[in-house]
């Protein structure tokens, strides 16, 4: 596992344990995934940015199996999942969570295999 969070990150308003709940949801499924890789390096990143348009963007990536690129919307749909166990709800919980905070909540899949989930949220201001 390996940690890069920017140093000169602004805080975000929201809900301390409902943004930790969402940041260790994703953290879990990387695992989850990476347990599925019999073979190879298994990697997962927890990065921090700015994303260059005034939000902060955590990004949870991993090395695991991946997903088909086609169904990267189909993964936040409530009931979908692609783990055998799994119920479904995490990632669309996950999303909502990060709407309800302002912000937003997508997925891409990484090549040869892998996956990255990110949200981004706007900076705290004394206005908001």
């Amino acid at each position: 596992m390996q940690v890069r969070l920017a140093d000169d990150l602004p805080f975000v308003k929201g809900d301390r344990i409902e943004l930790q709940q969402v940041l260790l949801n994703l953290i879990v499924n990387a695992l989850e995934a990476m347990n599925l890789v019999a073979d190879g390096e298994r990697r997962l990143l927890v990065d921090s940015a700015w994303d260059g348009s005034g939000h902060v963007v955590v990004s949870v990536a991993d090395s695991g199996p991946g997903f088909v690129a086609s169904s990267t919307e189909h993964i936040f749909t409530p009931f979908f999942t692609t783990k055998t166990t799994g119920l479904g709800m995490g990632l669309s919980i996950c999303r909502s969570i990060i709407e309800a905070h302002g912000g937003q909540l997508w997925a891409r899949a990484e090549q040869p295999r892998g996956a990255t989930i990110q949200f981004s949220l706007l900076p705290y201001t004394e206005d908001a």
